[in-house]
């Protein structure tokens, strides 16, 4: 679906149903993340393993546009029960792909539904909406 509309059916969805947007009462991790611009706002939770190796569970809380909440949704959701190092190396892959870059084929694979936001590298008014959790999670771990 890369290459279209920004407003894909994954991106309503999410953001219409999101299955990660709760407060997450056992968390181990906390932070907020705000894009001024815009009004963005949200608080990401992990709960990480034991060891904090693994993220066992991440849920987010705030309000925002479509984007901002959909896209922290789908990410949210792609990193429960990943190894944080994982996550941190998606993040990186995440922002790389709305920044304009190209991504090999597993990369794409990788990033699973977010990858449908690609075409917010065309949109730079919209980045930051985007990366928003991203960028929480990526401070946060």
């Amino acid at each position: 679906m890369a290459g279209g509309s920004v407003y894909t059916a994954a991106l309503m969805e999410h953001n219409s149903h999101p299955e990660c947007k709760y407060e997450l009462e056992d968390y181990t991790h906390e932070r907020e993340g705000v894009n001024p611009s815009c009004g963005d706002e949200m608080v990401l939770r992990l709960r990480l393993s034991d060891d904090g190796s693994t993220i066992e569970e991440a849920a987010f809380t705030g309000s925002g546009c479509a984007v901002s909440q959909a896209s922290a949704d789908i990410m949210a959701e792609l990193i429960c029960g990943m190894p944080v190092a994982d996550a941190k190396r998606l993040a990186g892959l995440f922002f790389r792909m709305v920044q304009g870059d190209e991504l090999t084929e597993e990369e794409q694979d990788e990033l699973d539904e977010a990858y449908e936001l690609e075409s917010i590298s065309r949109m730079p008014a919209r980045v930051k909406c985007a990366e928003l959790g991203w960028r929480t999670l990526d401070s946060l771990i």
